[in-house]
């Protein structure tokens, strides 16, 4: 009974993700006054001093 709640749970919290996004995605859309919509994981991060697209310096 776990293993049938398992094969079906992962893919469903996997849709659900992906409908979130799709929404994150429509809401910047809609919304361009806010600022482009930026997926999570996307660019440098916190930790680099980030000029452009391209990560010059990392800080530890």
């Amino acid at each position: 009974m776990r293993y049938l709640i398992a094969v079906l749970a992962v893919p469903l919290l996997l849709v659900g993700w992906l409908l979130i996004q799709q929404l994150g995605r429509r809401f910047a859309r809609e919304n361009p006054e806010l600022g482009p919509y930026r997926e999570e994981g996307g660019g440098c991060g916190k930790s680099c001093g980030c000029k452009g697209s391209s990560c010059q310096r990392r800080e530890k």
